[in-house]
């Protein structure tokens, strides 16, 4: 059974096929690529239900129901430092957003390993994956809104 959906997986295979250094680069010019949630989605001071639990770089996400009962993705980074999370964002917006809704649930929160490689320390791997976390809850909240819809 395959576990991430297609955009995903061809980012995180790139990424797990480059040396260290080579995939530190990389990171830091994905980092470079987040956009944090619009205005329109949220505004300073972010709400805590938003808020990613015990992550260090103060990480938020919003799921917005798009077309098709898909969700875009928005995150708001809030430690400017916060590189590898920024990352993650901008690798999850566009690679997530849109996706069906069951692959998006079944995104493993270890694939962030296959992402940053096993050298993080305990603190940001489990922030980051409690970002992938957040995202896949989500997901199967949006499931489950549907299901009980469906099923009236």
């Amino acid at each position: 059974m395959k576990l991430l959906p297609d955009r995903l997986e061809s980012i995180v295979s790139t990424l797990e096929g480059l040396d260290r250094s080579d995939r530190i680069q990389m990171l830091i010019e994905v980092a470079g690529q987040f956009k944090p949630v619009p205005p329109r989605i949220a505004e300073r001071p972010y709400p805590e239900s938003n808020r990613v639990p015990g992550c260090e770089s103060d990480a938020y996400v919003w799921p917005e129901v798009g077309k098709g009962n898909t969700l875009t993705f928005h995150f708001a980074v809030e430690n400017p430092q916060g590189i590898s999370a920024m990352a993650l964002a901008a690798i999850l917006g566009p690679t997530l957003s849109g996706a069906p809704l069951e692959q998006v649930a079944q995104v493993p929160a270890d694939m962030i390993y296959r992402i940053f490689g096993r050298e993080l320390s305990m603190g940001k791997s489990l922030g980051l994956m409690q970002i992938v976390n957040m995202v896949r809850i989500a997901a199967l909240k949006r499931i489950q809104a549907t299901t009980t819809k469906t099923s009236r």
